[in-house]
């Protein structure tokens, strides 16, 4: 979620302890993430299962869906295969936050 939105039902809003994902570092790097998504036109959940199913060493991808909708999203992503510039850019967010949220 970009600029500190809790939308009602979201894992976010339900459990206020994880808070891993919320800090500075974390944020920006969403921010990072989702603008390449943008710049694309691609959702940014299912780039980013995309990606992670993409890896050589990827043998599951567990995706986390609280609606209907989010699992028909998150299983439309393996339809996705994503180019040589999204993966360069993915790849240089990466070098810019390597580890945004321990």
């Amino acid at each position: 979620y970009l600029d500190g939105a809790r939308p009602a039902g979201s894992r976010l809003a339900r459990y206020t302890h994880y808070t891993r994902y919320s800090s500075p570092q974390a944020e920006a790097a969403t921010a990072a993430y989702v603008r390449i998504a943008a710049e694309h036109g691609l959702d940014p959940a299912q780039m980013a299962l995309a990606f992670v199913v993409a890896q050589p060493f990827t043998t599951s991808c567990i995706i986390g869906a609280t609606t209907t909708g989010q699992l028909g999203s998150n299983l439309a992503s393996t339809d996705l295969t994503l180019d040589k510039e999204v993966l360069a850019a993915i790849e240089a967010v990466h070098r810019e936050h390597p580890n945004p949220a321990p």
